[in-house]
């Protein structure tokens, strides 16, 4: 839905459904209940999460027109998708799979095309569009320095194919397409030097040559090219998981010319660590209803002078309780964004309003999404009905866009 010079949505990636029937009928039945519980006349905005099933399933038989003309006939559009979880995401497990296939893989380059081919279709002819993906690839399964460039030379390579179809698409159709890297907790691009490392010593460098040669354009001019159609996917929960100063990253990001795609409004799990043992049993005893075995909960911890130390899951942090020096933790799991607190646990709500606040001071980017998809794997006392959970979701993040 547009919100002043806003527009706003939640991620489909919310329902369960990998074919493009099973995605298409929670849509049918969901947003008709979403926009009647925001009592929306105007255009709905919908944040749709393909998976690699669903895009091949969507254009064939001419689904993808039959679909352009059921958001025209219920007053919707969409202007996001989310290409980040490439295939099963939900009743199964997850954890480090989400990141499979990786950016060296043609399989995601394949997935990501397929997706733009939908979305330039789907856009609305009077704004910009965006496909967030993955941090390249996961940290952990490669082991050294030389494995790591290795991954990161190769995904590079790739999504410069990609730039290269989205700015061909610019001067054939005149539509400016985006692909935004999303940061998270243990991908290769992890974080805010994670960005600006792999724009300065790998899209940049290996970009400008290939941009110049194919299409006659100044050095500055495919830099330029490059910074148009790859931006940050800016997932308020993973960078608040990083401890990193909001107003410190988008400034620097846009002194370097980085642009945001679009901010995931999402929130995650913090609490203090106390120094007594009893009273770090009280803490054990409330993060444990949040160990499960469907995704990935990173772990963050801050020690007093500030430095920070990482868990690959939860259950790893706990392990670690009863000896760590660490005075607080901030954990990756997207816990719904209308709570500041839950009990004895505490959320990075604070996170979301600061970036709302620094966003309509510069207007980093018009596009917000609402990213809650845990609602199936969180404890029992936060549960809602899915309308109403996304409903009060979006009418929050409504009241705080300024």
């Amino acid at each position: 839905m547009q919100i002043s010079d806003y527009h706003l949505t939640y991620c489909t990636n919310i329902h369960p459904g990998e074919s493009w029937e099973a995605t298409f009928e929670n849509l049918k039945s969901y947003v008709p209940k979403i926009k009647d519980g925001l009592s929306i006349e105007k255009r709905f905005a919908i944040g749709l999460r393909l998976s690699d099933e669903a895009s091949r399933e969507l254009l064939e038989n001419n689904e993808l027109q039959a679909f352009k003309s059921w958001l025209k006939a219920n007053n919707c559009y969409v202007f996001t998708l989310n290409g980040f979880p490439y295939g099963g995401f939900h009743r199964q497990v997850v954890k480090d799979e989400v990141h499979q296939p990786d950016w060296t893989t043609q399989a995601r380059k394949e997935y990501t095309l397929r997706l733009f081919d939908i979305l330039s279709v789907l856009m609305p002819g009077d704004m910009d569009a965006g496909i967030s993906t993955s941090p390249l690839s996961y940290k952990h399964w490669h082991s050294t320095e030389t494995a790591r460039n290795e991954i990161i030379g190769k995904s590079c390579t790739q999504i410069l194919e990609v730039v290269d179809y989205l700015y061909s698409i610019k001067l054939s159709r005149k539509q400016i397409l985006h692909l935004d890297i999303e940061p998270e907790p243990d991908g290769m691009i992890e974080n805010a030097s994670g960005v600006h490392e792999f724009f300065e010593k790998w899209l940049i460098p290996q970009g400008i040559p290939m941009l110049t040669a194919k299409y006659g354009v100044s050095p500055k001019e495919a830099m330029d090219i490059i910074k148009d159609h790859v931006r940050v996917c800016y997932d308020v929960c993973h960078f608040a998981v990083a401890y990193e100063d909001h107003r410190t990253v988008l400034e620097n990001f846009k002194k370097e010319g980085i642009k945001i795609g679009k901010f995931q409004l999402s929130a995650a799990l913090k609490m203090d660590i106390p120094e007594k043992i009893s009273q770090r049993r009280l803490v054990e005893k409330a993060l444990l209803p949040f160990v499960e075995s469907t995704y990935l909960h990173q772990v963050i911890g801050r020690s007093e002078g500030d430095g920070l130390k990482a868990y690959p899951d939860l259950p790893d942090a706990l392990l670690a309780l009863a000896e760590t020096h660490d005075r607080e933790w901030r954990i990756h799991f997207h816990v719904p964004v209308f709570l500041a607190s839950y009990g004895t646990l505490q959320s990075t709500q604070e996170d979301i309003l600061s970036v709302l606040d620094l966003n309509s001071q510069n207007h980093y980017s018009s596009q917000l999404e609402v990213e809650t998809y845990t609602w199936e794997v969180l404890p029992e006392d936060i549960h809602l009905s899915l309308d109403q959970s996304i409903v009060r979701e979006l009418d929050w993040a409504k009241i705080h866009i300024k």
